[in-house]
């Protein structure tokens, strides 16, 4: 099931933004990915930052612990995402997939390099800011579907501009919960929802405030496979008919393929990459990622 578009945004083919539609899986904005060697209009890096790129890194790297202990999470990305775009992030475990996601969200501080976000330098904010940020520029969609119980659907969706302290934005709230199946059911509280309905309201709620990216971690994790495809299809339509930009970090190949590309981290680095591709074709990449003859040329 689709987000739903107005009647005017069907008649002349926008999105809700006022973009056109994207007419396969490329980009909503139109735009080049990133290749890893410049940015996603093809700059090299050094001639400066990508204005069309919603998440950009540069040389970030993390590290934890001192000396012999030090583990190195993220061992220097290089990486541009051009707006409207969903990419999924893969890779076995310890690859630095949670990393990656918790640095580009500005959630954890690279040790080195630099992290924008629609345009916005982040690594030097200090955490109020990091705070406002995520407020009211990002979005956000777990796995435990992190929904109040002592709110309603409703009150849940709009908790972002709550938060921010912005005008709650009644009329949005309602026009989000119809486009993702919800129409009707503001006045209910979470535990009145099944597992899907509840993803779903997190969706919503992390698109109410027109955030720059929406970061989803696992979103489909807890979710059986016919309500998954259901969810993951939702995202998808975010970025078709709503011009959103979603990172998504995830296990399962079945759900990469709802993106418009796959970034596989190793070792903290980004290993490969496939534009929108099959199940099965990510399914095989990442068996060749995580084969012994790589792991021993990674180590």
């Amino acid at each position: 099931m689709g987000l739903r578009r107005s009647r005017r945004q069907r008649e002349t083919g926008q999105t809700a933004s006022g973009a056109p539609y994207d007419t396969g899986h490329g980009t909503a904005s139109g735009a080049p990915y990133d290749t890893g060697h410049g940015t996603a209009s093809g700059a090299p890096y050094g001639t400066g930052y990508d204005s069309t790129a919603a998440v950009e890194l540069r040389g970030v790297r993390r590290e934890y612990g001192r000396g012999a202990a030090t583990v190195h999470a993220l061992r220097g990305i290089d990486l541009g995402l051009p707006r409207g775009s969903f990419t999924a992030v893969m890779g076995p475990s310890g690859s630095g997939k949670s990393t990656f996601l918790q640095c580009a969200a500005g959630l954890d501080l690279p040790t080195a390099g630099s992290v924008r976000l629609g345009g916005t330098e982040i690594t030097g904010m200090n955490e109020n800011e990091l705070t406002e940020l995520r407020r009211s520029r990002l979005g956000f969609v777990f796995q435990a579907f992190n929904l109040l119980p002592s709110l309603t659907v409703e009150q849940n969706v709009l908790l972002p501009m709550r938060l921010a302290g912005g005008r709650q934005d009644r009329g949005r709230a309602a026009d989000l919960l119809a486009r993702v199946g919800l129409e009707g059911k503001g006045r209910r509280r979470p535990a009145e929802l099944s597992g899907g309905q509840q993803q779903r309201v997190a969706i919503a709620r992390a698109l109410i405030t027109r955030p720059d990216v929406v970061f989803a971690d696992e979103p489909t994790g807890a979710l059986d496979t016919t309500t998954a495809a259901e969810v993951l299809g939702l995202l998808r339509a975010a970025v078709d008919s709503m011009g959103a930009t979603i990172v998504m970090v995830t296990h399962d190949p079945a759900a990469a393929a709802h993106a418009d590309q796959v970034l596989f981290l190793a070792d903290g680095l980004i290993a490969d990459r496939l534009p929108h591709s099959s199940a099965a074709t990510i399914a095989d990449r990442m068996t060749a990622l995580t084969a012994p003859a790589y792991a021993g040329a990674a180590a």
